[in-house]
């Protein structure tokens, strides 16, 4: 009942807060506190092979074949995992945001959005699937709305309305394979896998793009990821990094756990298309981010950036590019998280976000721009950081799959460090354009929330075996399963 509890206690304590609404802060860390440490103890009895875990398997809607159906293998057990270490640590750094409205709303909100990323994925059933991916939604749409910058009314419809169109598209997708299930109509996993492999290749194809656009936008990978960079500067803070961090790793386990194995024609006819776009964004939003200005835009393509390599990773169908894939989306909520933070310590101290009205804050406050370089380190895969074992996989199964593709990717690397480090300098160094007492370093809650970011970047730089090793029956199972069926005669 283990996975039931992750589902019911965020939503628990949105109720709680909601109805008590004294003390939301702090009723919310506890409540996020009490997550993670029950899905510790799920991890300490959990065992790294390729069976679904922890499963609860209940009729819901019976008569139309909807199961509540959840449960945990090594792939959704990493992102439930980053959901659960980043949501305190999330909540924390909230607690520096000040005349916050209506905090009790706020903080509800914040824990209905763990309560659905948890579902996403842990579900089992297409149906719940797509239940949660709606619900992740919601919440996030009126936190940007409500506590947002300038223009947030304009800037979150726009992200509404692309996330709520590829939403769509899936569950006609998710509709369609359903009433092509063999037998009793269902939609729980397997049988979807079973209809969508036994239609022609035309028809995979279009459920391929169906269900691509639909994560594309999520992730997002060029070019639809247009709502992404006005959404992450107008929101606040919280609702960034539960974006950026969190949120969009929801369109990556989309391609690992929905589209690739359920539409594997599809996939080979189309996955190179898939994987062109996903390089395309990653030089795109490389040079973009050369160019800015703002450092919260800078951080926001770099994010593009990112997850555009991961994508173009998993469309190699190899292991070593999903096991990249899969330590690259760890990496990367680490580092989005911290350098989003950092970012808005400096805004908290400065009221600016323009790079050019930064400079010298390494001779008034050395610890905050140590943590900012090593998370920035990270970021741009120094080795014996995280960053640096998931793109070294990632960029190693594109030379393998084809090396013009592969040197482009790993060209962006570069390019990365290159806009990384020139807005550490522009920001960290130089000298002071204030007297020393007006910028402090980092408070004691700021530390808190910092530190461990900044020992989990090295740590899984250096060691991150049993991360790998949590993950690589489920990854080696899906893709015998898909490469099994490709080679069969058709």
């Amino acid at each position: 009942m283990l996975t039931i509890f992750l589902i019911a206690w965020p939503l628990i304590a949105a109720i709680i807060i909601a109805v008590v609404k004294q003390h939301a802060r702090t009723l919310a860390l506890a409540a996020s506190l009490i997550e993670l440490v029950a899905f510790m103890v799920m991890v300490t009895s959990f065992t790294p092979d390729a069976s679904i875990q922890f499963s609860v398997d209940l009729p819901w809607i019976a008569s139309a074949g909807i199961r509540f159906y959840v449960g945990v293998d090594g792939i959704s057990l990493l992102l439930v995992l980053l959901t659960t270490v980043l949501m305190p640590l999330i909540i924390l750094a909230s607690f520096t945001t000040t005349k916050l409205k209506n905090p009790s709303a706020f903080y509800s909100l914040i824990m209905i959005m763990q309560m659905a990323l948890v579902g996403v994925f842990v579900a089992l059933d297409g149906f719940l699937f797509y239940i949660f991916w709606e619900m992740a939604l919601i919440p996030i749409y009126f936190i940007c709305l409500l506590w947002g910058g300038d223009d947030r009314a304009r800037i979150t419809l726009k992200f509404f309305i692309y996330t709520l169109a590829g939403s769509l598209l899936m569950l006609i997708a998710m509709v369609y394979l359903y009433f092509h299930t063999p037998g009793i109509h269902r939609f729980d996993i397997q049988s979807l896998y079973e209809a969508g492999r036994a239609l022609p290749s035309g028809e995979q194809s279009i459920l391929f793009w169906a269900f691509f656009i639909a994560f594309a936008i999520k992730m997002p990978v060029f070019p639809f990821h247009t709502w992404q960079p006005d959404t992450y500067q107008v929101a606040p803070t919280t609702g960034t990094v539960l974006l950026s961090a969190i949120m969009l790793k929801m369109g990556i386990y989309g391609l690992i756990r929905w589209l690739m194995p359920m539409v594997p024609l599809g996939v080979q006819e189309w996955g190179t298309t898939a994987m062109v776009l996903s390089v395309v964004g990653v030089v795109y939003a490389s040079v973009i981010a050369l160019i800015q200005k703002n450092n919260k835009r800078l951080i926001a393509y770099s994010s593009i950036a990112h997850v555009g390599l991961i994508s173009a990773g998993l469309f190699t169908m190899s292991a070593i590019g999903w096991q990249g894939a899969m330590i690259q989306m760890l990496s990367h909520g680490l580092t989005v998280f911290g350098l989003f933070y950092v970012i808005e310590i400096i805004h908290q101290r400065k009221a600016t976000h323009a790079m050019s009205d930064l400079g010298g804050i390494r001779s008034v406050a050395p610890q905050l721009s140590t943590v900012f370089l090593i998370i920035l380190l990270g970021s741009i895969a120094l080795p014996f950081t995280s960053g640096f074992v998931g793109e070294f996989l990632l960029i190693n199964s594109l030379v393998q799959y084809q090396i013009l593709i592969g040197a482009v990717a790993g060209l962006t690397t570069i390019i990365g460090a290159v806009y990384m480090l020139r807005a550490f300098q522009k920001m960290m160094l130089g000298e002071s354009k204030e007297p020393a007492a007006a910028f402090f370093d980092l408070s004691t809650r700021e530390k808190i929330v910092l530190y461990p970011v900044v020992v989990l970047v090295i740590l899984l730089g250096v060691y991150p075996t049993p991360l790998l090793t949590l993950s690589e029956a489920a990854i080696n199972n899906l893709l015998y399963t898909i490469n099994d069926y490709l080679t069969l005669p058709k």
